[in-house]
Order: structure tokens, then sequence, then C-alpha cells
């Protein structure tokens, strides 16, 4: 195998023996066999779009199948070889229809787009032959990669956004593109071009996530939300998707089961339509890498709707306990699919919960959130008044993901030694590093504003704009405003490309900088966009706030 999408990856080069999330051999190869023929699947419905002809009952597969890739995901080997068998059957159909529509098959070279099997054991001959490695040219493959993981970022926020109804055909298009540009023989320049398309359709997918979230749940809220513990058994949700929320929470009503959210879940208490849950607990637990220790003590199942699941060790007391859906996937735990556009039916690990005991305290209090664009512009005449007055001299961006690493220690140092007079504007899970630090307020207005999930960086963008637009500045880089995002998986990626197709400079990342650029691929990023990594907080401090 060979994998160096996440920032954890191995020496901080690659995984080559077993991935650091857990991922096995075998399915890091199947994963790469998946994408191999969703590219394939991509050229023919690129050929059938330019015959007005393209075949739409493939999009959901397609994201589906790209999200099934995403770090953390999915770790079972059965699930990746049942996709691939229906994607080679998909591919087929839109072969047959393209040749019905007397296309020229002699424009498809891709071999994704023609290989077939008989059995599995040629399935995983297949699979050691096409990974990452098979591009040769280090810059090409950092720009390819770049690429990929970019677009699987946009597949998981189209994902959640399809789940509740809303889609925007131009972002399927450009997904289809994009994996086609991947197997095409371009030259650096017109794949960084690709590249910066793709933090295009990046802004698109999370404005298109933030208007299903909001016209399905409100827009949201300052809230206050409890961290301890209730009296009744429960049930902890992870990932990311508010419409499995929705129906578990529906489901459980009047059960006496309560629902706890747990890591990228804390901000589904931020919207409206989730406050008449009288049985809606509150928060359990930090980032997702915490859920070894943490999930041992909840008691109750747990269910994972997105990534962020970490295998657990053969001697966890809480394996048992443990619920996937959407692309989630780990042998041996219980999979609950969705039947059409019908509730899922959580019936099982609602019985389950009933048997189990009330979960134990690991910390008592509550953490306010709720600072998505909505709320932040309500507040603009008194954030801008704040800012003329001196009161408040920097806003910093410290969105993005949490990691097991200890070299993360810095995010939180860093937060607890900002000047008194700068705010935290974050999102994603990097916030569980300071959002519990009593960092104060000025005015009224809290030092640490949690717009909610990764995707919810999109919040940063809208309020950048408008604070462009009331102070007339000639972009978003002229505002007191600096970036220090942290990253792990490639929905991270996309918020980066997003943030550079939009022309912000000189955003610090970390801990450390993508395994999968290239030396000549990160000089370009560093001379067009000032890109870099974060070095120790005294001298970031000097850099970012001091200036």
């Amino acid at each position: 195998m060979f994998c160096f999408q996440c920032q954890e990856t191995a020496k901080g080069s690659g995984c080559t023996v077993r991935g650091v999330c857990g991922k096995t051999p075998d399915v890091a190869n199947l994963q790469d066999l998946l994408l191999f023929l969703l590219k394939g699947i991509a050229h023919y419905r690129v050929q059938l779009r330019a015959l007005k002809a393209v075949d739409h009952s493939a999009d959901q597969f397609i994201l589906d199948g790209l999200f099934m890739t995403i770090t953390n995901a999915n770790f079972d080997r059965d699930r990746f070889i049942d996709k691939i068998k229906r994607a080679l059957l998909l591919r087929e159909r839109l072969k047959q229809t393209f040749l019905d529509k007397k296309g020229d098959i002699r424009n498809i070279t891709f071999e994704g787009a023609y290989w077939q099997c008989d059995s599995t054991e040629e399935m995983e001959q297949k699979a050691t032959t096409i990974g990452v490695l098979s591009t040769l040219n280090e810059d090409v493959r950092a720009l390819r990669e770049l690429l990929i993981y970019g677009i699987k970022g946009i597949a998981a926020y189209t994902e959640h956004a399809y789940n509740l109804g809303q889609e925007n055909q131009n972002i399927y298009e450009f997904i289809d593109r994009g994996l086609v540009a991947t197997t095409l023989n371009l030259s650096t320049e017109q794949l960084i071009q690709m590249v910066l398309e793709c933090g295009k359709n990046g802004v698109d997918a999370m404005a298109l996530l933030d208007q299903a979230n909001t016209t399905a749940y409100g827009n949201p809220e300052i809230t206050k939300v409890d961290i301890g513990v209730r009296n009744n058994p429960g049930i902890l949700i992870s990932g990311h998707d508010l419409r499995d929320l929705e129906e578990l929470l529906k489901q459980t009503e009047g059960s006496g089961v309560d629902i706890y959210t747990h890591s990228e879940m804390l901000p589904a208490h931020y919207y409206p339509a989730f406050k008449k849950y009288k049985h809606f607990a509150g928060n359990y637990g930090n980032a997702w890498w915490r859920q070894v220790y943490e999930f041992q003590h909840f008691n109750g199942p747990i269910l994972f709707t997105t990534n962020c699941l970490v295998p657990p060790h053969p001697d966890a007391r809480y394996a048992d306990r443990v619920y996937t859906t959407g692309s989630v996937g780990f042998p041996g735990f219980k999979y609950i699919p969705r039947n059409g556009n019908r509730p899922k039916d959580f019936s099982d690990i609602i019985a389950h919960a009933k048997k189990c005991l009330p979960p134990e305290a690991i910390e008592t209090g509550s953490i306010t959130g709720g600072f998505a664009h909505h709320q932040v512009i309500a507040l603009a005449d008194k954030i801008v008044e704040a800012v003329k007055s001196g009161k408040i001299r920097k806003f910093v961006v410290m969105s993005g993901c949490d990691g097991r690493m200890k070299s993360r220690e810095y995010y939180t140092e860093f937060a607890q030694r900002l000047p008194q007079d700068t705010v935290i504007l974050t999102s994603g899970c990097a916030k569980y590093r300071y959002n519990k630090l009593p960092l104060g307020e000025i005015d009224g207005i809290p030092r640490v504003l949690d717009a909610g999930q990764c995707n919810d960086s999109y919040s940063w963008i809208k309020v950048a704009s408008k604070l462009k637009e009331i102070f007339g500045a000639k972009s978003i880089n002229d505002l007191p405003i600096v970036f220090n995002i942290a990253w792990y998986e490639q929905k991270a990626v996309i918020v980066l490309l997003a943030l550079l197709y939009l022309g912000i400079k000189n955003i610090h990342a970390g801990p450390s900088l993508p395994a999968f650029f290239s030396p000549n691929v990160l000089k370009v990023l560093v001379e067009k966009f000032g890109l870099s990594t974060i070095s120790n907080v005294d001298d970031d401090l000097k850099q970012l706030i001091n200036r």
C-alpha cells in the first residue's frame, strides 16, 4: 500500500505497511481501485454530457464512492468489494448508453474505462498496480493528488446537501471533469488551474450545504451547550450528517433515551429546529481522536454518520456498541442502511440503548457556540465599533481539524497567548484545543466564536466579505483577519483550496504541510499565495499578530 492523504501519514511521507489511521493494506488498495473505476465512470459521464445525455442516477453513487475513501471513514473490505462490483456494472451501463448515442469510443483512452475482472482475486491483484505511485513525475503526482483530495472534500459536503434534498449540477459536472483531469497528460500549469477551479467548486459546495442546513433547520443561534450527563440511557451520535440526527431524534422522542452529540456533531445544538427535542441532552466528549477513551465511559451505543471513526483496540469495552451508517464502515460493526428516500430504521440501536446504563460524566459545565455567518453579521455593528475603537485588533481564523500528534498542543498555547484584543474565529474539531479555555470576552463578544462544523468555514468567508464591504477594503487580505488553520484530512484540503481560490494569502497551515506536496508545487504555493507552515508560538504571534 501507499497512502499519504492525511496529515498524520507515517514519518510525514506515506503509510506503506499499515495506515496510521488503522487502514489495512488490502482496504487501502481496494480504495485505490474504487477511485480508478470512478475515474473511468467519469470519462463516460463527460462524454455523455457532450451528447446531452448524462445519467444523473449515478450522481449519488459517485459522491458516496469518493466519501468512502476519505480518511477514517470506511475500513470494511467487504463493503469496498461490493462497491467495486457495482461500479463495474454502472460503468458498463454508461458505456452502452454512450455507444447507443453513437459516441466515438476512441476518445476514451483511460484504462479504468475498460478494465474488467471475473473474480475478487483479479480485483485485488489489479488494486496493487494503480495506486498513487503509478504517477511517476512527482510534481504531476502532487497536483493530481491535491486535486483528488479536494474533490473528495467536495463530495463529502455535496453528499450531506444531497441528503437534505439540495443539489448543484455544476458541482457534479466539475467532479467528473476533475477526476478525468487526473488521467490526462496535462501540464503543471493546467493542473494548477484545475486545482483552483476545485477551490471555486469547494466554495460552491459549502454554500450549497449551508443552504441545505439552514433551509431544513434554521440559522444557527448563539447557544449554551451542556457538556455533562443526565440520568437516562443515551445514544451518542458522531460525524456530520444532520439528517441522520433529525431522524434519530424523531424516533427516540418519548422513548426514555437521551441523544448526545460527539465531536463534529456538536454544532447541531445551534440549529433552532433541534431545540424542540427535550431529550437532546448535550455534547459528550471532545475531538474524534479521544473516542478510544471517551466511548468506554459513555455506556450506551454510538452511531457514526460519517468519517472520524477510530478502529477500537481489540480489548475495547465499547466495540459491541458501535453502529455505522452512510459511507462509514468497519468489520463487525452493525450497518444501518437507507431505504430509498425513507427514514433510516434506528430501532435496533434504540433497543440496544434501553438496555444500557446512563453515561458516566467525564466533565461538567457548558460551552457556547452558534456564531455562523447569519449570527455574526447580525452583530456587525457591535463588531465594527469594537474594531474602530481599537478594542478588537485582529481576528484569527483557527478553523480546521484536530489530531493526535503532540505537536497540536501548539494550538492550545497559541490561543492562550493571543493578546486580549484578538478574537478567534473557529469551525471544525480544531476548536476542541481551546473552546473550553476561559479566554473571556470583548464588550460582550466571546473571544472564541464557533461557527460550527468544518464545512462552516464558509461562514468566515461570508463574514470576511461583509467586513470587506463595510470597511471599503479592496480585498480580504486588507482586513484585520489572519489565518492559522489546522488540517488533518481531505475536507480540510478543500477548505484550504477554497481560501486560495478566493485569493487569501499568507495562510499558516499546520501542524505540518501535506506530504503530497512536492518541493516544486510547494514553491508555487509559497510564491503565489504565501502559504507556510506553523513554526513556534512566539514567532507566529509576531508574524501574524504584531506585524
